[in-house]
């Protein structure tokens, strides 16, 4: 009985010492997995805020790309396969190969044939290795018409193998229309800086030239009076003076109204007046001026014409027309006239029989300072004013002319004919 009571003992003694050793090791077991834990919670947390800061790093990409309207793509240089990831370059993008890829050989058919060959090279060198780096402006073919538009690419090695070949290329494509416009506005600003500089300089030495001639003999003429006693020739000489005198006047003036008029500083003076009238007198003018065995007729299809428009500077632009016709016909005649109206507008006309012009000077005669002919006196002006002058009313100066064959100058401008309105006169 004693030896039973003493196992009992020493039985419970044991049970107790493995609970609390279970216990222990309960406790060990729990304070290493709550370590545990919070090292796992930590870590979800880590890469919780990272994921966050990736979708953040992503959300603002996509705003830049979309900003910027800019597509990225990737090619294998394997393959030679080209596929889009995104893009954001708005509307009308022909350039864009389907989503699982395309050839690069195909996609840089739709390009512009001036520059397709260009761009597949410099593809091919990057993808092949000889390159880092990738940079074109192109001009993509918009299907179905004859027009382009322009793109511009970047495009770099993203990843090797370990023998330094490339095996993946990514870039980046933009449309740049409106870059290339600006840069064409500056271009073409450029030009015309530079335009009007060699403008300027050839006005200097035209108009110096010009203004001296007729100053010169001015300045000779007038230093000879005092020691001319014959009335005869002092008459002579100041017929002279009095000729330069109006030339000199001429260049003045031609100046004067084209610099009035390209500055819009000169208003359209409109008025009532008979256009016959008009002519007659401009006819008139330059009658004493014909040369040797010329006629000066006139050819109006009606005698009378009340029309109102700006009549200095249609009286301005015939002058220049005639006093053209008469200087450069030696025989034959020269006819002013004027056509039947038609729909608001009137065609006045010059017609000579002179040498005529060249059709390859056609336009360029209305160019300042150029001449046909340098040795006809003359600053180069008339024809430009009569072309600033239509411009300024709404018309414009043509001419008509083969070499050796006369000339025919047509002016036509806009008008109001009043011949119906009684009372209306050029005097009101």
């Amino acid at each position: 009985m004693t030896n039973l009571l003493l196992f009992s003992y020493q039985d419970t003694q044991f049970t107790n010492v493995l609970l609390w050793i279970a216990l222990l090791l309960s406790l060990v077991i729990s304070i290493v997995l709550v370590f545990y834990q919070r090292k796992k919670g930590r870590e979800l947390s880590y890469d919780l805020s990272l994921l966050d800061q990736v979708k953040k790093s992503n959300i603002e990409s996509e705003f830049v790309l979309k900003a910027m309207r800019l597509s990225t793509w990737h090619i294998d240089p394997k393959t030679f396969v080209v596929t889009f990831d995104n893009d954001f370059r708005g509307q009308g993008n022909e350039w864009k190969p389907e989503e699982d890829g395309s050839d690069v050989q195909g996609s840089t058919n739709m390009l512009d044939e001036r520059d397709a060959a260009r761009v597949y090279k410099s593809i091919e060198e990057i993808c092949q290795g000889r390159t880092d780096t990738y940079h074109e402006e192109y001009r993509v073919k918009i299907t179905g018409t004859n027009t382009t538009y322009w793109e511009e690419s970047f495009a770099t090695v993203a990843e090797r193998d370990i023998d330094g070949n490339p095996v993946s290329i990514v870039g980046t494509s933009m449309r740049i229309d409106e870059r290339k416009a600006m840069e064409a506005a500056l271009i073409e600003a450029k030009y015309k800086a530079e335009e009007s500089d060699r403008l300027k300089t050839a006005f200097l030495a035209n108009i110096s030239h010009e203004i001296r001639t007729p100053l010169n003999a001015i300045v000779g003429f007038t230093s000879l009076l005092p020691d001319l006693q014959n009335a005869e020739e002092r008459q002579s000489i100041l017929d002279l003076i009095q000729e330069n005198t109006q030339k000199l006047l001429r260049i003045v003036d031609d100046v004067v109204s084209i610099s009035k008029v390209e500055a819009g500083k000169e208003e359209l003076m409109l008025t009532t007046f008979d256009l016959p009238i008009m002519l007659k007198a401009v006819v008139d003018q330059y009658m004493p001026q014909l040369n040797k065995g010329v006629t000066m007729t006139t050819s109006f299809p009606q005698s009378s014409l009340s029309i109102t428009s700006d009549r200095n500077r249609m009286q301005e632009t015939m002058r220049h027309l005639v006093s053209n016709a008469v200087k450069f016909t030696d025989r034959g005649e020269v006819t002013v006239g004027f056509d039947t109206p038609v729909k608001g507008k009137i065609k006045l006309w010059v017609r000579d029989t002179g040498k005529g012009i060249a059709p390859e000077y056609h336009e360029r005669i209305f160019e300042r300072f150029f001449k046909v002919d340098e040795f006809i006196p003359g600053a180069g002006l008339g024809l430009t004013t009569c072309r600033t002058m239509a411009y300024s009313m709404g018309g414009n100066v043509k001419v008509d002319s083969q070499l050796g064959q006369g000339a025919t100058f047509t002016f036509e401008v806009p008008f109001a004919d009043v011949d119906a309105i009684p009372g209306k006169n050029e005097y009101e």
